[in-house]
């Protein structure tokens, strides 16, 4: 029996394992309505809890598994590598997504086919709880990114659709939440940066479903854009000498993978986790040269100051104060400047360095072989940038 001396330790609320974050209060400092909220609440996370811990133990075909983002440019990959794995898929969408907005929802059905694909809109809380969520959803997939890093855009997506889709989720009584967000958020510089750490912080602290945050590397197609003018004989346009950052990219498919075994694998609950692709850590100067080997020409390099950048950036600074319009153009500059000076890798903050060594590898595909394929084979083909306009 509880006194009024006596507090309700609500502070951690321990449901079948995991614990759920609440007020530390007395109990006769509460309405009666107040407590009778309190304890349906508390059953409802019990509920949930006892959920998060019984669908792991389920076969594929039995976990329901929603992606947002579905047709983004991981998005695609992470749905077809589910629905291979024999889970029941629900793929959320646009009417109209891709490459400005080319693709109509046949193509987006014709794509993801052993999929549920479903339409909405992740800014419509109404849109997702009564399409997205219209049956209960055990696992949640996102993969939702801003398509530009312009401010606004990121703080709409990165942050607030991201953040619709988790509070639906909640409330809706969704067990675990696999969350793509990305390396180098652990140096925040950036306006989406900070978005996807706010969201992320959103997510650990929830305390009512269990969750895996993806942090990759580089992508392939972030280092592929000067495959073509190599084959051709330009230069390769690099940042300094080309060793001020490094990255350990990963494959689309393998980080689908990797995403995917978030699903299931208990040991990657509640669980921050950088990831990259197998073999070493690459710098510009040695892609360049690579790439030059395997297109069988001279090495030629066009080296930029950084102090360039700089100047650019500055003198956008300068005009957003006049035309406030501009503001994403120098944010534009930023994001430029920041992946050419910044490795793609684990940041020990003690030591104020980036670790290859630190950084987890995963998967099969090289970047050494996806160079030769790109170089000697099919080109960029099913590297599209798709609505990611900057990355």
């Amino acid at each position: 029996m509880h006194t009024k001396a006596d507090p309700v330790l609500f502070n951690y609320v321990f449901c079948g394992g995991t614990r759920v974050q609440q007020r530390h209060v007395f109990r006769e400092q509460l309405p009666l309505s107040l407590r009778q909220q309190r304890k349906t609440l508390q059953r409802q996370r019990c509920i949930r809890t006892a959920a998060s811990a019984d669908y792991r133990d389920r076969e594929p075909k039995d976990i329901r598994v929603l992606v947002v983002g579905a047709t983004g440019y991981i998005g695609k990959f992470v749905v077809k590598e589910l629905i291979k794995r024999g889970y029941n898929v629900v793929a959320f969408a646009r009417e109209k997504s891709g490459v400005g907005g080319k693709a109509g929802m046949e193509d987006t059905k014709q794509a993801f086919q052993g999929a549920d694909v479903r339409f909405g809109d992740v800014a419509d809380m109404a849109s997702l709880s009564s399409v997205a969520f219209a049956e209960p959803v055990d696992v949640v997939v996102s993969c939702l990114a801003s398509r530009t890093g312009g401010k606004k855009d990121s703080w709409a997506i990165d942050y607030q659709a991201t953040k619709n889709v988790l509070d639906v989720a909640r409330e809706k009584g969704a067990a675990h939440f696999v969350l793509l967000s990305a390396i180098c958020v652990q140096k925040p510089l950036l306006e989406f940066q900070h978005a996807k750490l706010k969201l992320e912080e959103a997510l650990q602290t929830a305390g009512d479903i269990t969750y895996s945050i993806v942090r990759p590397t580089a992508f392939f197609k972030s280092l592929a854009g000067q495959v073509e003018l190599v084959k051709t004989g330009k230069p390769y346009v690099m940042f300094g000498d080309g060793q001020l950052a490094s990255c350990k990219p990963i494959s689309e498919a393998d980080l689908a993978s990797f995403m995917a075994d978030c699903v299931k694998d208990p040991k990657k609950a509640n669980q921050m986790l950088p990831i990259g692709g197998p073999g070493k850590a690459w710098s510009a100067l040695e892609q360049g040269e690579y790439l030059f080997q395997l297109a069988e020409r001279k090495p030629s390099f066009i080296k930029v100051p950084v102090a360039l950048m700089d100047g650019i950036i500055g003198f956008l600074d300068f005009l957003t104060r006049m035309f406030p319009g501009l503001e994403d153009s120098a944010e534009f500059g930023r994001i430029g400047k920041y992946y050419a000076t910044e490795s793609m890798l684990v940041y020990d903050p003690e030591r104020q360095q980036y670790d290859a060594d630190a950084t987890p590898s995963y998967g099969k595909d090289t970047l050494e072989e996806f160079f030769r394929r790109a170089v000697k084979e099919d080109g960029m083909k099913g590297q599209e940038l798709g609505d990611a306009a900057v990355f």
